[in-house]
C-alpha cells in the first residue's frame, strides 16, 4: 500500500520548513517499518523507490516547484530511474533521506536522492528523470524554469555518469522485444 499517511506528514512538515533554493538539498528523517520489509527483514528494493516519493514531493514543495505546478495545473511524472543499492536498512532502523535537483535538459529534470544510515553509510542512491506534464504531454523545462522565476538560471552541468546513463537508455530498445511464446 502507498504510504499516504507518511506522505501527508512529510508534506505537512515541509510546509513549515524554510524555503530552499532550487539546488539545495532537502533532508528528511524516516524509519523502516515492518510493512516496508521483504522476507529478509530489510527494506524492500521496490519499497525503496516508493519511499523516495517521501523526499521528492516535499523537496518540490520547499523549492517552489509544487506551488508552480498547482498554479499552472501541471503534473509531475517519473520517466526513468537508476538505483544503486549498497547497504541494508533493517526493520525499525532510522535513516536520513537527502533529495536535490541535480540538473535539467530540454525535457527532463534530474533529481538525485540517497538514503543514509545513522552510522554515516550510504545505503542506496538514485537518480530520477522527471517530467512536468500538462494535458498535451511533457512541458519543456525552459517553460518550467521560467514559471519558477528562474529564467536566467542555467542548469548545472550534467555529471558524466548521468549522461552515460542517458546514453545507455537511448540505446535500449523500446518497446522491449517480446519473446515468442511456444504452445
Amino acid at each position: 500500500m502507498y504510504p499516504f499517511i507518511r506522505m501527508a506528514l512529510g508534506i505537512w512538515k515541509a510546509r513549515k520548513a524554510p524555503k530552499l533554493g532550487p539546488f539545495a538539498t532537502y533532508v528528511s528523517q524516516h524509519r523502516c517499518w515492518p510493512w516496508d520489509i521483504d522476507m529478509w527483514m530489510e527494506l524492500n528494493n521496490g519499497r525503496t523507490l516508493t519511499l523516495y516519493d517521501l523526499g521528492r514531493i516535499p523537496l518540490a514543495q520547499v523549492n517552489g516547484l509544487m506551488g508552480m505546478i498547482r498554479q499552472e495545473r501541471w503534473g509531475l511524472t517519473m520517466a526513468g530511474v537508476v538505483v544503486r543499492y549498497r547497504r541494508r536498512i533493517r526493520t525499525f532502523e532510522r535513516f536520513e533521506m537527502r533529495s536535490r535537483l541535480l540538473c535539467w535538459d530540454a525535457r527532463f529534470l534530474y533529481i538525485e536522492q540517497s538514503m543514509w544510515k545513522q552510522n554515516g553509510e550510504c545505503a542506496n542512491h538514485a537518480v530520477y528523470r522527471s517530467a512536468v506534464t500538462d494535458r498535451n504531454g511533457i512541458v519543456a523545462t525552459d517553460r518550467v524554469i521560467a514559471a519558477m522565476g528562474m529564467e536566467h538560471t542555467p542548469s548545472p552541468e550534467m555529471p558524466d555518469w548521468v549522461a552515460d546513463w542517458l546514453r545507455a537508455e537511448d540505446a535500449r530498445p523500446w518497446p522491449p522485444m517480446q519473446d515468442a511464446v511456444s504452445a
